[in-house]
């Protein structure tokens, strides 16, 4: 584990585990590397190199008041991924992680980059638009950030124990420990971090960055889910992407590499061996 600093001094902290061909996991927000944890051990004990970053204001990385923009996010990654000498680099992102991705991707280039794939993402675009008219309105996510303003720590309980894993669907059986870790990660971070943050992975428009793409893209998207919908979200990357192979879950919440890890693991490892 160590600290990379970026060009404007924000100092992130990130993990780096392992020998062989490295894995480089971006978090959700408003989450951290943490999130991972079920990933990480199952690639490391695969015999791949994983690292994973707390995004700016996020988790255990400065706790700055700006830069909280998809721009920065790919900035800081390039960072890390240039601190630490990666080639041959597969990169996975979750939600906003996947926005950071492609953002990534699009922006820095892919000389580095073998694969990468993007989970729940929020790409394309979430807000709805003239040109997006499948997106959520904008209030959704003006109220968002008005929750988070009030009283974050309730926000982010009622979050986790409600539509992020699907716990308030008819029969789900929460889990008191998953709540409460997702509580834990986002209470680390910085509440200016995650208000902006709410602005970046709703209102950033990825679809000229998604045509730019070379590489094969896995994206994973579950057909249930309630925080980045489905048929706005998922299918439209797979289209947009030059080599963008698109992967459906029934049933499956947005939090699907927690909940779902081995279903999800499995997946990721056949696509990155194929």
């Amino acid at each position: 584990m160590g600290t990379v600093a970026t060009k404007d001094g924000v100092e992130i902290f990130y993990k780096d585990w392992g020998k062989g061909q490295p894995i480089v996991f971006s978090h959700g927000w408003p989450l951290s590397a943490d999130d991972w944890d079920a990933q990480l051990l199952f690639f490391l004990g695969k015999g791949y190199r994983v690292v994973a970053h707390d995004r700016r204001g996020h988790g255990r990385s400065s706790q700055v008041g700006d830069g909280h923009d998809m721009d920065h996010y790919a900035d800081d990654l390039a960072a890390v991924t240039a601190h630490l000498g990666l080639e041959n680099t597969i990169h996975v992102g979750h939600s906003t992680g996947g926005g950071e991705v492609v953002r990534y991707l699009a922006r820095h280039g892919e000389t580095r980059v073998a694969k990468a794939a993007i989970i729940s993402a929020v790409p394309p675009l979430m807000v709805r638009t003239a040109a997006n008219p499948g997106g959520l309105p904008k209030e959704t996510f003006d109220d968002f950030q008005a929750q988070l303003a009030a009283n974050r720590s309730e926000f982010y309980r009622a979050v986790a124990a409600g539509p992020f894993y699907n716990y308030n669907r008819p029969g789900a059986k929460p889990s008191e420990a998953i709540i409460q870790n997702w509580w834990r990660q986002g209470m680390m971070g910085g509440a200016k971090a995650h208000y902006d943050g709410i602005v970046a992975f709703s209102q950033t428009d990825f679809t000229a960055d998604l045509k730019k793409i070379g590489v094969p893209v896995l994206v994973m998207h579950s057909e249930d889910d309630q925080i980045v919908p489905y048929a706005d979200a998922g299918p439209l990357s797979a289209k947009l992407l030059k080599n963008g192979t698109l992967k459906t879950y029934k049933g499956f919440p947005h939090g699907l590499p927690t909940t779902q890890a081995e279903t999800i693991n499995a997946d990721l490892l056949a696509f990155i061996e194929s």
